[in-house]
């Protein structure tokens, strides 16, 4: 088969043509550029804007949290209670509990159809970002706590981003006034549980030790009543030794006709005319019946009336003497009267001191500093959304990929359909030509 030099092959794609194409098509291309500009302008005129707000809170003053820290049961440094507000703000009860006492901010966020707990879900999740620093950068040795806010035209945001941080401090505030007065009220249950146990061991100890000198005083009186008991046997029994002592003595002098005083020497001599009484001195101890009848007759009748020997001996009165001082013991005495006896209590003083310090510790926290907010909410300039420039660029440029895009099919369509035209006349040339007929095209 030979080929048909008439025949163009259309299959083929002239970059140049179709571009030529587009350049003559340019019309429809502005004008759908110009429509998708008129829809973006459509939107951005529409839409309600958002804008953003935001605050930055940094670590207090040391001073500021020197009344809660000086109470020594509660301790929180500035950067703890930076963190401390920082998770407040970014916990869900704490922001629901915002937004619920916040009619303004549940009205600017509420939907046709959505429940409150839809509409705080959108407030949570799309409004509020918590910014933190970055451990890996430099700025990450200033401790901050970020909040920014993204929220529609007509609330008042930068009162509402204010409020909830002042809705969290307090919050805190409120949270830190409970712990302390639940930390005081235990402390002051302790302290009052040591000084019970110390009332209880003074009373425990001042009982023993009366208990201990009563039990001294009893041993005492029971070993000088059995001293005294036995003095006075002792002295019974010298007593009614003497008295046959005598008795012998008086039997002896009666046989010897002896009834006065007499010694030895004298009763060798005779009796001298008149009564005389003669005395001598000698080394020895005289035999007791030369006392005489008479003298040992009165002291053997007076020993037998005698009733009582305690006066014989001086330990008898000393013993008396010592069971008198017993009746009463005064240490027992005073102990027992003892009024106020928490003076007496060791180590009771410190422990005063401590009770005293706590139940002075105030627990109402409300005018504590736990943050610096080192910089307010303001009211924002422009909006964060629509952006305006951007959104028109961004369509009239879309809308000219568009326009250039339909230009382009509309251009691939005509040549094909061109295309198709000549291969059909071409191939009717052949048929001709092979039959040697020549065919007229009109």
């Amino acid at each position: 088969m030979t080929s048909n030099p008439h025949v163009t092959h259309y299959d083929e794609i002239d970059v140049f043509a179709l571009f030529r194409s587009v350049w003559r098509q340019k019309l429809l291309v502005g004008l759908v550029a110009a429509s998708c500009g008129v829809l973006a302008a459509i939107y951005v005129f529409s839409v309600t804007p958002e804008y953003e707000v935001s605050t930055m809170l940094r670590p207090a003053a040391i001073n500021d949290l020197d009344e809660l820290n000086r109470t020594k049961i509660y301790s929180l440094p500035p950067n703890a209670a930076l963190k401390r507000v920082g998770s407040a703000l970014d916990s869900y009860d704490t922001r629901l509990g915002y937004f619920r006492s916040n009619p303004s901010l549940q009205a600017a966020f509420m939907r046709d159809g959505h429940t409150l707990e839809q509409a705080f879900e959108d407030f949570n999740s799309k409004a509020l970002k918590l910014i933190q620093p970055n451990p890996k950068k430099i700025d990450s040795l200033k401790p901050f706590i970020g909040l920014d806010m993204r929220y529609p035209e007509g609330l008042d945001g930068k009162s509402v981003l204010n409020g909830l941080v002042q809705y969290a401090i307090e919050s805190e505030r409120k949270q830190i006034s409970k712990d302390l007065e639940v930390l005081v009220r235990n402390r002051i249950k302790e302290v009052d549980a040591e000084l019970e146990v110390l009332h209880i061991d003074y009373v425990a100890n001042k009982d023993g030790r009366v208990a201990r000198l009563l039990e001294a005083d009893s041993l005492k009186r029971a070993k000088l009543n059995d001293e005294l008991k036995a003095l006075r046997l002792q002295l019974k029994i010298r007593r009614e030794n003497r008295i046959a002592q005598l008795s012998e003595a008086i039997s002896i002098a009666h046989s010897l006709g002896l009834k006065r005083p007499s010694t030895p020497s004298i009763m060798g001599q005779s009796e001298s005319s008149g009564n005389v009484i003669r005395t001598e001195v000698i080394n020895q101890q005289l035999p007791l019946y030369f006392m005489g009848t008479e003298a040992l007759e009165a002291e053997q009748r007076a020993l037998r009336k005698r009733t009582s020997d305690d006066f014989v001996d001086s330990r008898i009165a000393e013993i008396r003497k010592e069971l008198s001082l017993l009746e009463n013991n005064r240490n027992v005495q005073i102990l027992r009267s003892r009024q106020n006896e928490e003076l007496f209590l060791k180590g009771i003083e410190p422990l005063r001191a401590e009770r005293l310090r706590l139940a002075a510790i105030s627990t109402d926290m409300s005018k504590l500093q736990l943050v610096n907010i080192d910089r307010l909410a303001a009211d924002p300039v422009n909006p964060v959304w629509p952006k305006k420039t951007l959104i028109l660029i961004s369509g009239m440029t879309f809308g000219v990929f568009i326009g250039i895009l339909l230009a382009l099919v509309r251009a691939l369509l005509i040549v094909r359909r061109k295309g198709s035209n000549y291969s059909e006349l071409g191939r009717l040339q052949i048929i001709s030509s092979e039959n040697k007929s020549p065919i007229a095209f009109g």
